[in-house]
This record gives C-alpha cells, sequence and structure tokens, in this order.
C-alpha cells in the first residue's frame, strides 16, 4: 500500500489567543480615566502567530490548540483561516475563556498581562497521532505558559519523531520564576530550539550567551538564539553561526521572535542550510517590527 504524503508542511501546537496592544500610559491612578494615544486588537499567541506568518510565507500549516467559545475565540480562529491556516485541530470549550494578552507600552517602555484562559489546556492527548500523521514537522511554542502540557511534552516530541517529524519548540518567557518545568527532557527530543538571548541565559544561569547556547545545544540539536537588533546566533554540532540583523524602523516588537521562528522554519522545510534558515529568520523577524502587532506586516 501507497503511503499517503502529509498534507502539512508544520503542525504547530501551543498558545491560540488574541493580543490587545495599548499604547500611551505608564501607570494606572486610582479612581481617574486617562486616554490612551492608541489601542488595537490583533492576533496573539506565540504559536498563533508563528502559525499565522508561516502561512502568508507558502508553507502549509496547521494550528493545534484551544480557544474559548467567546468573541476572542472566533476572532484568532478567523485570523488563521484568513492567513489560511488549517485549522482542524483548533479545539473549542464552553468550560473556559479564550486566553488574552494585554501589551501596554509608553515609548520605550513595555510589559504584558496575560489571561491564560484556555491556553494552558492544551495536554499531551490533544497531540495525537493522527493529527502527527497530517505533518511533517511538529512546533511547540510559548512552552512555559503551556502548563498542561509540561508532563507529557518529551512524550509528544519523541512520538512525533517515531513517526517521522522533525521538531521544533519555542519556551517564551517563564510568569513562574521556575525555568524549569520539564523543558530539558523535551529538548533532549527537539531539533531546534528557538530561545531569545535572557531566555537561553535564565535557562542555563550562564552569563555569556555563547555559554548558554553551547549548553543548550547539548540537549536540543540545533540552538537559534534570538538577540533582537542584533540578529541571531546559532550552534550545532557543525559549530557557530552568527548572523546579523538588517536595519529597520522598528514600531512595535512584538511577535518578532516568533516571526523569526516562521522564517527559520520555512526555510528550514525547503531543505535550506542553517545559514540559510537563520537569514530568512532575522529577515522575518526585521519585517515584524516595521507594524503594529506580530501579524500586520505578513498580510
Amino acid at each position: 500500500m501507497t503511503k499517503r504524503l502529509p498534507s502539512l508542511d508544520i503542525l504547530v501546537a501551543g498558545d491560540v489567543n488574541a493580543d490587545l496592544l495599548i499604547n500611551g500610559q505608564a501607570r494606572f491612578e486610582q479612581g481617574k480615566e486617562l486616554l490612551l494615544d492608541d489601542a488595537t486588537l490583533t492576533l496573539g499567541g506565540s504559536s498563533s502567530i508563528t502559525a499565522f506568518n508561516l502561512a502568508r510565507l507558502g508553507v502549509r500549516t496547521g494550528m493545534l490548540g484551544w480557544v474559548g467559545a467567546d468573541a476572542f475565540g472566533r476572532f484568532v480562529r478567523e485570523r488563521l483561516e484568513e492567513a489560511g491556516v488549517d485549522v482542524t485541530w483548533l479545539r473549542e470549550t464552553r468550560a473556559m475563556k479564550s486566553g488574552l494578552t494585554i501589551w501596554a507600552s509608553s515609548g520605550a517602555r513595555k510589559a504584558g498581562l496575560t489571561y491564560p484562559g484556555t491556553i494552558a489546556r492544551l495536554r499531551s492527548r490533544d497531540v495525537t497521532a493522527e493529527a502527527l500523521g497530517c505533518a511533517r514537522h511538529l512546533h511547540i511554542g510559548a512552552y512555559f505558559l503551556l502548563g498542561g502540557l509540561h508532563r507529557g511534552a518529551g512524550a509528544v516530541l519523541a512520538r512525533a519523531r517515531r513517526l517521522g517529524l522533525t521538531t521544533s519548540l519555542d519556551c517564551n518567557w517563564d510568569p513562574s520564576g521556575a525555568w524549569d518545568s520539564g523543558i530539558r527532557a523535551a529538548l533532549a527530543h527537539t531539533d531546534l530550539f528557538f530561545p531569545n538571548e535572557p531566555e537561553a541565559l535564565r535557562l542555563t544561569g550562564r552569563r555569556n550567551v555563547r555559554a548558554a547556547a553551547e549548553e543548550l545545544a547539548a540537549l536540543a540539536r540545533v540552538v537559534a538564539v534570538k538577540r533582537g537588533a542584533k540578529g541571531a546566533l546559532v550552534h550545532s554540532k557543525l559549530g557557530w553561526l552568527e548572523v546579523k540583523a538588517p536595519r529597520v524602523r522598528a514600531i512595535d516588537t512584538t511577535g518578532a521572535g516568533d516571526s523569526f521562528n516562521a522564517g527559520f522554519l520555512a526555510a528550514y522545510l525547503e531543505g535550506k542550510d542553517l545559514e540559510a534558515c537563520a537569514e530568512r529568520g532575522v529577515a522575518a523577524g526585521a519585517l515584524a517590527v516595521t507594524r503594529v502587532g506580530g501579524t500586520p506586516a505578513f498580510v
């Protein structure tokens, strides 16, 4: 019997939520109503931004995660569908509300507030063999927000590999401050790991980014450390790569790292070498910051 070819290049599993971007106030004052300079509702979530931008880059992409049966859930589903993302594996529940992140900016200062909602609902049992069988690659985003997946993440990635998929992981910031949650067990089954520089330093306790990348590369096969305007540093068994970022006028850094993931993975799935992958990732990250929100530059 002829084996059926995967219908997707990549299955992205993780956080699916909206971002509310507000600009103009650095603090609240009790009892006072303050005015903002701007407010934007856009697709958020590290995983869903990566999925959206992958689809816009021409990659056959599916999204696996949970949303609530509410306005935010409908909004993110519609946005993903508009980009061409397959939402067959995007599940809905009435038991919880959709997650939401509020990004507050004032000048160069920026802070995020996240209501987890359905984000943490994802479990290893949701990442079925049937879902994995549809794809060539599995990407898990926002690991530290996926509390329900921590115990089984390593097993999910190992199963994906047994089924012939390559794998990648992005951790994002750890709100708990623990910087563990089983991530090292997950990295043992990860081909590509995408921390940013502060995350890599926190995960390893190192003060030097090269030392941090080298330590993490003893777990994952390839570690691509995102360094913002400095570009990216990649370490693998082939050695070191350093790719500089192009100079652009940055409007908003929301989703820049997730866009890097999309660019890198798009090239990786085309069979490009690591240098080309990193260059595509850095270019995608630079493009993202030229617009407000993580996806508008890819529309």
